[in-house]
């Protein structure tokens, strides 16, 4: 697939980052909140056989979604995990790893250059869009697991924190 007919311009690029990247700021206390919630005692649970682990799916997030921003800004999508010697022992260290990694990798991505987003970026053979269209496929992907995520919880014996509005578990908290 091809990029969009209509190119972007620098100044629409930059003010759409600073949207995503204040969107996605938001998404990502959730998302810690989701991770936080899974038992140490429990990570190894799954749906079914052909489901990921509590765990694994943890972590894919959490790392899928740093080496995301990463690849972003680097303008090259890899597709070999990069971080499967960073990965934490606890639910407690994968929140606080995908806390600071998640905040680190941001700031690249806010340091870009007007140029640097509107340059066409190949993602696997399948799309060539522009760096900063690829903000969205973050965050979909992320409100994605989050969301299947957040289903093994109650399984697991957790409760499901508030997400875009109140759970059965949990009020919304004001901001």
């Amino acid at each position: 697939m091809s990029a969009p007919s209509q190119a972007l311009s620098p100044e629409f690029a930059v003010a759409y980052r600073e949207m995503m990247l204040q969107g996605l700021a938001g998404e990502m206390q959730t998302t810690k909140k989701v991770i936080a919630a899974i038992p140490d005692a429990k990570r190894d649970y799954r749906h079914d056989p052909k489901s990921r682990t509590a765990w694994e799916l943890a972590w894919h997030l959490a790392s899928v979604d740093v080496q995301f921003l990463d690849e972003i800004a680097e303008g090259v999508f890899k597709m070999d995990p990069r971080y499967k010697d960073q990965e934490p022992k606890t639910v407690a260290e994968m929140v606080a790893w995908y806390d600071k990694n998640f905040t680190r990798a941001a700031e690249k991505v806010r340091a870009m250059t007007p140029e640097q987003l509107v340059k066409s970026v190949n993602f696997y053979g399948m799309f060539d869009y522009p760096a900063v269209v690829y903000l969205s496929f973050l965050n979909n992907h992320s409100v994605h697991h989050r969301g299947e995520l957040a289903t093994y919880l109650r399984p697991m014996g957790s409760k499901v924190p508030s997400i875009y509005g109140p759970s059965a578990d949990e009020e919304v908290q004001a901001a």
